[in-house]
């Protein structure tokens, strides 16, 4: 947010900078997103509020309710069994494959996103935690080098972010740091099998870190969210 104040705000800054503040749990799902208290908060026009909320809506983690306006995404709970039922598709075989392209600059990267999880959780930062945590998996499925299943996979994270935010029940939820430490061992030995069922038992403990019932989040303030 620091860097949107010292620069002017575009519709995709201002959209990036929401998007952040979603995944790290600073606005919970069922926040409403007012357009005229963005527009002060990031002092820009409604309209380009409107398409920085267009662009989130595209990817699911904002919901355009008609006649009463933007909303943080609150995914139901068919919705959360079907975006990890087709992460335990994908992130498998992607993880077999960046195990077969991993090189030491790879798992260094790696790890440094573990340590920064690894801070953030000692700091009791669960929002950033998660963030992070979200883009460990990703960064895998960079490393893959299949772009397109990159993509895929990164709306699916997103939206993972909005459903722990919504139905964890235990810290576990946190993508256990023996889960992620497990996988780079894995890449370090090149052993692409151990890393595909090393990445499916990981999934399958976050989805029981979950209570999938129904429910709905308290949302915050808005302002006081994006101050942060």
């Amino acid at each position: 947010m620091n860097e949107l104040r010292s620069s002017p705000a575009t519709a995709e800054s201002v959209a990036a900078d929401l998007e952040r503040a979603i995944h790290e749990h600073r606005l919970p799902p069922g926040t409403k997103l007012g357009e005229d208290e963005l527009g002060e908060v990031y002092g820009i026009s409604r309209t380009t509020v409107r398409a920085a909320l267009q662009s989130l809506a595209h990817h699911r983690l904002v919901e355009l309710r008609r006649n009463r306006g933007a909303f943080v995404a609150q995914p139901t709970v068919r919705e959360a069994r079907e975006v990890f039922e087709a992460r335990a598709l994908l992130e498998p075989r992607t993880a077999r494959s960046a195990c077969q392209r991993m090189d030491a600059d790879k798992l260094q990267t790696l790890q440094d996103h573990i340590d920064a999880e690894h801070a953030a959780i000692d700091a009791g930062d669960a929002g950033r935690a998660v963030y992070l945590s979200g883009q460990f998996h990703i960064e895998i499925a960079r490393m893959a080098d299949q772009a397109t299943i990159e993509a895929i996979i990164s709306e699916l994270v997103a939206r993972s972010s909005l459903i722990i935010a919504l139905y964890w029940q235990r810290r576990a939820a946190l993508c256990e740091s023996h889960a992620h430490h497990a996988l780079i061992d894995a890449f370090a030995a090149g052993k692409d099998d151990l890393a595909e069922d090393l990445m499916k038992s990981h999934l399958l403990d976050l989805v029981t870190s979950l209570d999938l019932r129904n429910r709905t989040s308290i949302p915050g303030s808005l302002r006081e969210a994006l101050s942060q």
